[in-house]
């Protein structure tokens, strides 16, 4: 993908202080965008935006995506061209915790991000993101379309099943004129790469067993998921924004996804960066008395994304992982993380 087209460009991102939201800040400083952040505080300590410095090369404003007023007043001062929704609860297990929390920012936080584009006559392109998770879960070997029926089971993935269609009701019926900003969504797998230090998510999970010294210890090391690094999703909305910014005919929901090949299980995964990592990481299985409800299989079809956008993974789960070992390596090692994220992010554009 070519990134010049961000050059100059404004753009307002929710959700820029979390590990998603970080990489794709960077990304979009290194294209010459002129960004606008808005999010609560960074959610881990230690955090990648706050170890990337970003918060110096952009406007970084910590508001909650809850504080409709608030949020307003912020894009209208801002006046962006491109407004990308990264701002959620996004974890599984939380949502069992904080169910109304979870509900509040997902949904009621996707009404006012919409409110704010409506009131924003600025703003030409808009991608809400989502998750693989809006899916109703059969269960099936064959990825989901973006045709299929919209159902998270748990609180987490419902609310951004809700997502999509308060999304779709706004797009039909405040958006529908010439003048109109293009409204999509984008629904992507499981993420990983070099700075995530959430709760409950795989590869994290990983280097602070490695680093500690201990063994890893897995929940369900069968549950098979679509893994992806995350610069792949990233250049997927950052594709979808463009094309509807330059073509309305583009609008509408797509999946970013990995190929078949990146679709393995929890104990692979894990394998796979015990093999990279090296110094004896090894890992164990620990039933889990008492879990809550997580699926076991779900992968989307990207044909849509593949032949409307032109988009393609370019990094398999091999690639993922290597780069994972190498970005935890190199912090480890002294080089700045801000540094080592860069190169990555130069790498994998081609810049």
């Amino acid at each position: 993908m070519d990134l010049s087209f961000y050059k100059g460009k404004k753009v307002f991102l929710t959700g820029h202080t979390g590990f998603k939201g970080t990489w794709l800040s960077r990304i979009l400083i290194l294209a010459g965008a002129e960004v606008t952040g808005y999010s609560l505080e960074p959610p881990t300590t230690p955090s990648l935006f706050e170890q990337t410095k970003t918060a110096s090369q952009m406007k970084s404003i910590i508001g909650d995506i809850r504080d409709g007023a608030r949020l307003k007043t912020e894009m209208l001062e801002a006046k962006p061209d491109i407004v990308l929704h990264l701002a959620a609860q996004p974890i599984v297990r939380a949502s069992y915790k904080d169910p109304v929390g979870t509900y509040e920012s997902n949904v009621m936080g996707t009404v006012n991000i919409l409110e704010a584009v409506r009131a924003c006559p600025s703003v030409k392109s808009f991608v809400n993101v989502t998750t693989d998770k809006v899916y109703l879960n059969k269960e099936w070997t064959w990825g989901y379309r973006e045709n299929e029926e919209l159902c998270g089971f748990d609180p987490y993935s419902n609310s951004k099943s809700c997502s999509e269609l308060v999304t779709y009701s706004y797009k039909n019926s405040f958006f529908n004129e010439k003048t109109s900003p293009a409204i999509s969504t984008a629904r992507s797998g499981n993420v990983i790469g070099g700075g995530d230090y959430a709760t409950d998510r795989i590869i994290p999970d990983c280097i602070r067993a490695v680093e500690s010294g201990k063994e890893i210890i897995l929940r369900n090391p069968n549950s098979t998921r679509p893994y992806q690094h995350v610069l792949e999703c990233l250049r997927g909305y950052l594709t979808l924004a463009k094309a509807q910014y330059e073509d309305k005919s583009f609008v509408g929901s797509y999946n970013f996804g990995p190929d078949d090949e990146s679709c393995v299980t929890t104990g692979e995964l894990a394998t796979l960066f015990c093999e990279n990592w090296g110094e004896g990481a090894k890992w164990k299985n620990v039933s889990e008395a008492n879990a809550p409800h997580e699926a076991n299989f779900l992968k989307l079809d990207c044909s849509k994304s593949k032949t409307v956008l032109g988009w393609y993974p370019q990094w398999g789960i091999r690639d993922a992982i290597k780069k994972i070992v190498e970005w935890e390596k190199a912090v480890q090692a002294g080089t700045a993380a801000s540094e080592i994220t860069d190169k990555q992010i130069k790498e994998y554009f081609g810049m």
